[in-house]
């Protein structure tokens, strides 16, 4: 069992890989404005996986914009250390990248720290949550991912609960994200598994009131937390 951490609560961050990219700016303040906890920005580089998508220049022109947003940077390149300085000096505050797209997590997770980031660790669908044990007191958060990395739009696969209900299990207090078609349908899987930072892309951003779809998917997360919290 990990040493306690904090109270869990529920966060959300919307994936803006899903956003009109021509706004990108006015797309990541308009998830602000309707109550995103974080932004979370997915970056490929079409080597990892299939899709290329955008790098540390496009975070550093959004820092200014949206000064106090907490940026998750979802890092779907190999390898997983290559960018870390960069998204750094770009005002990244969380560098969660692929346990399969390095060989070295530790020495990973200590550089992502010496830049001053947070750190989190990702794996893929086909790979077996049990490699994560001997690193979750090194990382700030595990992200469970429910479809392929690499595009969005992809169908939830209900059958990753087993690895959040693994995580939660064996560390209550421990930040467990969820990202891969999450949305009104689906997150009360996550929730009853044990995530507490979801991440959502097309529900939020095609919804007519995100606003609304945020706070149904934090309640949900928060009603969950307090019965398991109450089963203790």
């Amino acid at each position: 069992m990990s040493s306690p951490r904090k109270c869990l609560s529920g966060k959300i961050g919307p994936s803006i890989l899903n956003s009109d990219l021509s706004n990108l700016a006015s797309e990541c303040q308009r998830m602000l404005d309707s109550g995103a906890d974080y932004l979370h920005l997915d970056v490929m580089d079409g080597h990892f996986v299939p899709n290329l998508t955008f790098g540390h220049p496009i975070v550093k022109c959004l820092r200014p914009k949206m000064p106090n947003a907490m940026f998750e940077m979802h890092m779907m390149v190999e390898p997983a250390e290559r960018w870390i300085e960069d998204m750094a000096a770009s005002g990244a505050n969380m560098y969660t990248f692929h346990y399969e797209a390095t060989q070295d997590v530790p020495g990973c997770v200590r550089k992502i720290k010496e830049a001053g980031m947070k750190a989190g660790i990702s794996i893929k669908p086909g790979t077996k949550v049990e490699v994560l044990d001997p690193f979750i007191d090194l990382v700030d958060t595990v992200l469970i991912m429910t479809v392929e990395p690499g595009f969005g739009g992809q169908k939830f696969m209900a059958d990753m609960m087993p690895k959040i209900e693994y995580l939660r299990e064996h560390f209550s207090d421990l930040d467990i994200g969820v990202d891969g078609g999450v949305s009104l349908d689906t997150i009360q899987m996550c929730a009853n598994a044990g995530a507490n930072m979801i991440v959502s892309g097309s529900a939020l951003m095609k919804s007519d009131n995100p606003r609304e779809v945020m706070q149904t998917l934090r309640n949900t997360v928060e009603d969950s937390i307090q019965k398991s919290q109450l089963e203790r």
